[in-house]
């Protein structure tokens, strides 16, 4: 076994999102739902599809930033301590690293390629299949 596999923390198995199950494209599931990572993600994803104008997708970034920040809540209430693998094949890990996804490619579509960077080397640090999945689709 190498020394460094038995430094790394375990992986992160967050438990089931508050708004999985929902209707995520209802507005009104984010309002009752506003800690799930998972349904800012479905919103931010929503809105980028559709994104015409710089307006358009600054909203979307700031969808995304939310998903990205409640991501981060979730993970640390579940013993992540800012670094370790969180693996996309358990479902409900799934909003989380779509939150950062999505957060990464609303950067881009504003320029700001250094968070998109960012992002991108964060999804990799968590599980590198994500990002094929998620950026590279």
């Amino acid at each position: 076994m190498d020394i460094n596999d038995m430094l790394a923390p375990a992986p992160v198995e967050l438990p089931q999102d508050p708004a999985a199950g929902k209707d995520l494209t209802d507005p009104a599931t984010l309002i009752a739902h506003p800690q799930s990572p998972l349904a800012w993600a479905v919103r931010a994803e929503t809105a980028l599809a559709a994104a015409e104008s710089d307006e358009d997708k600054l909203a979307t970034y700031a969808f995304a930033r939310t998903g990205y920040h409640r991501s981060l809540d979730r993970l640390r209430a579940n013993g992540w301590k800012g670094w370790g693998p969180v693996p996309f094949t358990h479902e409900p890990n799934q909003g989380v690293l779509r939150a950062i996804a999505t957060l990464a490619l609303a950067a881009r579509a504003i320029g700001e390629n250094d968070e998109y960077d960012r992002c991108r080397q964060m999804l990799s640090d968590a599980d590198p299949a994500s990002v094929e999945k998620l950026l590279d689709a």
